[in-house]
């Protein structure tokens, strides 16, 4: 196909439809992606859309929405995984997997007891996004608004949360509250992003945009900003491919995201492969800054010849003491304290 053809066949008003569904979805779920790395929610996200099942089913038997059904019974469970995660004998982990694995099997259970079923259940499954109708763009634009504002409003509270839960109890936060506030909007990316790219693959979706970003900045608002972006561009990128090969829409969508973030590993300028390799390089070149002790040559390298790992950390951190030794002797310790730390995750 070529470049005209392409062109002509984003003029249709599916392919116009599927673009700007693949553009919202990919930014909603880019943005709601970093909150789902800090909580380390991956798993979670995975399971969730596995858990939605049964209220599929129950839809389907029902003559209702599809996506309403499981958005409903998505909600029950997160409120059920997050009123069991607060009790002290039972971990996180084992309340998402022993709670989310059960609704799904409650789902092919209602699923096996309808003899005459034969609702097609693929596009639930997997995506379908040049099918989707002027109602699913308004509805994903309606529940991103929403996702996004909810975000915007408990910023600081759930960032907080993430990092330092016994801190915001002590500030007097509903923890708990805000808990089954941020899984209810991931629960509400997962249905919404379903006609883009299905249940299955949701989760390859929110976390590689997230995890990409966070290869190349450090500031949690910017790896937000820069995840929502290249979600928007993975699905621009994903359904322009899919349409010039004439392939599955969704599957390809995620392809680019993974392969964003798999270049992004290699090349990223601070915590990238390549520029880790240098930077051992360069220290095991240089020796310890500042007169430090480093390990000598038996003891800094491991069996194929690279800088070993606890080198390079006993090396960085007797160079940090150095550091702030030095600083401390120019400018006293209180000087020392009104120097302002960068916010950094």
């Amino acid at each position: 196909m070529s470049q005209l053809s392409l062109l002509d066949a984003f003029g249709d008003g599916f392919a116009r439809r599927a673009l700007l569904e693949a553009v919202m979805v990919g930014g909603l779920c880019g943005a709601v992606g970093v909150h789902v790395l800090l909580r380390r929610l991956p798993f979670f996200t995975m399971a969730l859309g596995h858990a939605t099942f049964p209220g599929v089913v129950l839809a389907a038997l029902l003559g209702v929405s599809l996506f309403l059904g499981a958005a409903l019974f998505g909600a029950v469970v997160v409120v059920v995984v997050a009123l069991l995660g607060a009790r002290e004998r039972v971990d996180d982990t084992s309340a998402v997997g022993v709670t989310l694995s059960g609704a799904f099997a409650l789902g092919v259970l209602l699923l096996s007891a309808q003899a005459g079923f034969s609702r097609d259940l693929s596009a639930y499954l997997v995506g379908s996004i040049v099918t989707v109708q002027p109602s699913d763009l308004v509805t994903t634009a309606v529940v991103g608004a929403v996702v996004l504002g909810v975000l915007a409003a408990l910023h600081k509270e759930l960032v907080l949360g993430a990092f330092d839960r016994v801190g915001l109890a002590a500030l007097g936060y509903p923890v708990l509250a805000l808990d089954i506030a941020l899984l209810l909007l991931v629960e509400a990316t997962v249905v919404t992003s379903i006609p883009a790219v299905g249940t299955i693959l949701a989760v390859a979706l929110i976390v590689a945009p997230a995890a990409t970003a966070r290869l190349w900045t450090e500031r949690l608002r910017a790896t937000m900003t820069l995840s929502a972006a290249l979600g928007a561009a993975s699905g621009l990128v994903g359904l322009a491919i899919s349409l010039q090969w004439r392939v599955a829409a969704g599957a390809t969508i995620v392809l680019v995201a993974a392969a964003l973030f798999a270049i992004s590993l290699v090349v990223a300028p601070r915590h990238g492969l390549l520029a880790r390799r240098r930077a051992a390089a360069a220290l095991g070149g240089a020796g310890a800054p500042g007169g430090s002790y480093l390990p000598d040559e038996s003891e800094s390298r491991d069996h194929s010849g690279r800088l070993a790992p606890a080198a390079i950390a006993w090396a960085l951190c007797q160079w940090r003491v150095a550091k702030i030794r030095s600083l401390m002797a120019s400018t006293g310790p209180t000087a020392l304290m009104r120097i302002r730390i960068p916010r950094r995750w």
